[in-house]
């Protein structure tokens, strides 16, 4: 069975009451049904993470090498600001999507830069909580693709 990890990164468990005008009502635990209701109909394996702390997403992620076929991160602030998280999905070698809720090309220009993108085999952004699903469809094609 194929097995994905999903992370989310700092201030997520927010979502819902944080900036609604940009994040949507939707909370993390919406998202995280919706989820595990996509694993369901797929028949696959999903492990779902969220960390306020950089160290903490860095340590998930490199256990994950030869326990998960692929990871789908939204690294949220660290998006912009984290080489570690950047070296730990280089370093563990198993296909990565980057996702975020909001178009973050289409904000302040101090989003417009991922660290995370180049070490990544996509990004998706702008589709709100769609984003995660869009993400794990592109991570299932990439494990069957292998």
């Amino acid at each position: 069975m194929t097995k994905l990890l999903v992370i989310h990164g700092p201030n997520l468990h927010l979502l819902g009451k944080r900036e609604p005008e940009v994040y949507g009502n939707t909370t993390l635990e919406d998202i995280n049904r919706k989820i595990k209701e996509w694993a369901g109909q797929k028949d696959v394996s999903v492990e779902i993470k969220q960390s306020n702390h950089e160290g903490e997403i860095v340590e998930i992620i490199g256990k994950a090498k030869n326990v998960f076929d692929a990871l789908v991160i939204n690294p949220a602030a660290y998006t912009h600001t984290s080489i570690a998280i950047r070296d730990a999905i280089s370093a563990v070698g198993i296909p990565a999507v980057e996702v975020h809720l909001s178009n973050i090309y289409a904000r302040e220009d101090f989003r417009h830069k991922s660290v995370i993108a180049p070490v990544c085999r996509g990004q998706v952004s702008g589709f709100k909580e769609m984003s995660y699903i869009l993400g794990l469809e592109a991570a299932l094609d990439l494990v069957c693709a292998k």
